[in-house]
């Protein structure tokens, strides 16, 4: 379990963007959260990265799936930062959000003032968390490895915000670096989807035309796991695994060294799985007692 500094306590998370900008999900996933086979309340909650300016991104509202390729034992996507900017969600979806209701983190992008004039204004609304997405494969712009500049990024929302940080972090990062620098910035780590080049080098990605895209799910495990075991030995700030998969990865994760596993594209392939596991996973604790 990870408790931030706020009080805030969990296990388990659904990534960024995987329940939409609200936490209460897509469109296509609101029969099943009424019929009770999603149920957001959960989760830790990370609404879809929202950066200063709305930016169009690879996804397309009327046609979702044409960034998104599905694999035997996993997914790849291109959707890059698909958003509608700061001041919309302020507008329309922060005021609606309750955290008694839903516990919802707020993902951002951004350079180290964007990031701090975005972090100021979300002090206005009931959130457990900001999350700073450091890391995107789908959008050349920010496949960084810069370490100086994350840490700055990190310093300048520490400045303004009342809220705990989230850091997410990719598998090109130098993750030791960044962990000793941001160490009182931050309070937990997440992990972002792995390129495809990483995952497949040399083999054409079905979205190359998009720029490639990111693998997450199980095949993304080689790759995001070995991230997870380097920040737990890096560093005392807790880690949140990503690429959970099979209900067996929640036990997987945690020996690893993870003090919450994050549910991602699970909820675009079998939306009612996530909730299915924390479900099993909440009985079988009970039952030990």
């Amino acid at each position: 379990m990870i408790v931030l500094s706020n009080g805030h306590a969990f296990e388990y998370m659904a990534a960024s963007g995987a329940l939409a900008f609200d936490g209460r999900g897509w469109a296509w996933e609101w029969p099943l959260r009424w019929l009770g086979f999603l149920d957001p309340s959960l989760f830790t909650v990370v609404a879809k990265t929202l950066t200063i300016e709305p930016r169009q991104g690879n996804l397309r509202w009327f046609n979702p799936f044409r960034c998104i390729r599905f694999l035997p034992n996993g997914t790849v996507n291109a959707v890059g930062l698909s958003n509608y900017g700061i001041d919309r969600w302020c507008r329309e979806v922060g005021p609606r959000i309750r955290r008694s209701e839903i516990a919802m983190i707020c993902s951002i992008h951004g350079n180290a003032d964007e990031l701090a004039a975005m972090a100021k204004r979300l002090n206005d609304f009931d959130l457990v968390g900001l999350e700073i997405n450091a890391s995107c494969p789908n959008v050349s712009d920010i496949q960084r490895t810069d370490s100086s500049a994350i840490v700055a990024e990190c310093q300048a929302v520490r400045e303004v915000s009342r809220l705990p940080i989230v850091l997410k972090l990719s598998v090109v990062h130098d993750v030791e670096t960044i962990a000793s620098a941001v160490s009182g910035l931050v309070e937990a780590f997440s992990i972002n989807s792995v390129p495809w080049s990483t995952v497949f080098p040399g083999r054409p990605s079905p979205l190359a035309r998009l720029g490639g895209g990111g693998i997450s799910g199980q095949a993304a495990q080689p790759f995001t796991w070995q991230l997870v075991r380097r920040l737990a030995t890096a560093s005392q700030i807790p880690v949140i695994a990503p690429s959970v998969w099979r209900f067996e990865d929640l036990d997987r994760a945690r020996r690893l060294g993870a003090g919450a596993v994050s549910f991602g594209s699970l909820f675009l392939r079998y939306p009612w799985r996530p909730t299915q596991f924390v479900r099993k996973d909440k009985e079988r604790r009970n039952r030990r007692g």
